[in-house]
């Protein structure tokens, strides 16, 4: 999904209140924290993931694979702290501005 300027502004400032709900560490990314993340972008749309000091992986190629692996978005990464979006399948809460 490409998301225009202007949605990921949105995105990025609904993301503001949120805390991470993942962190990924020193074990990298492995299948447990993939599908975690899945379904946790399934039930939220809207999470953020939190890259540790002790992780020697960049945080962009881990929010390009987590994006490629869950079929996501990813809307920012900011430092250590990815933001990632999905919209449910099933009732879909957040409304994207056109």
């Amino acid at each position: 999904m490409n998301l225009t300027s202007k949605q990921r502004a949105y995105l990025g400032s609904l993301a503001n209140t949120i805390d991470p709900i993942f962190q990924i560490g020193k074990s990298s990314l492995t299948p447990e924290i993939i599908s975690a993340i899945d379904d946790a972008i399934e039930k939220r749309e809207l999470i953020k993931v939190a890259v540790l000091k002790n992780c020697i992986d960049d945080p962009k190629e881990i929010a390009a694979v987590i994006g490629e692996r869950t079929h996501s978005t990813v809307v920012k990464v900011i430092g250590k702290k990815i933001i990632l979006y999905r919209e449910a399948r099933k009732n879909p809460k957040i409304k994207l501005p056109q």
